[in-house]
């Protein structure tokens, strides 16, 4: 990699911290938001992957609002979903209630 060039990887772990505190964002949105645009589930997997522990994850949901990290692992969705209502997110019937939580500027 070229000095100063940035990897999308890293380029997504940016785009997930600008998502402020109270907020949620997709999977497909950041992933469209790439300088190199990639699918919502490679997004998803990169999280899966573990990213820095400065990337508040639990701010990526799924375009309807669901915690699809529940598939994988319930207690991961407990702990996603315990971190969103402290910061203020409400739900209704265990999605993220849309739009008032939704950050879509990057």
């Amino acid at each position: 990699m070229a000095r100063g060039q940035v990897s999308l990887k890293e380029e997504l772990w940016g785009k997930v911290r600008a998502v402020p505190r109270g907020l949620c964002t997709s999977y497909g949105a950041l992933g469209r938001e790439l300088s190199q645009p990639v699918s919502g589930l490679v997004v998803g997997r990169w999280l899966e992957s573990g990213p820095p522990e400065d990337v508040p994850w639990w701010r990526v949901v799924a375009k309807d609002g669901s915690l699809p990290i529940a598939k994988r692992n319930p207690y991961l969705a407990e702990q996603q979903r315990a971190r969103l209502e402290a910061e203020g997110v409400a739900f209704d019937a265990g999605c993220v209630r849309f739009p008032e939580h939704w950050f879509g500027a990057f």
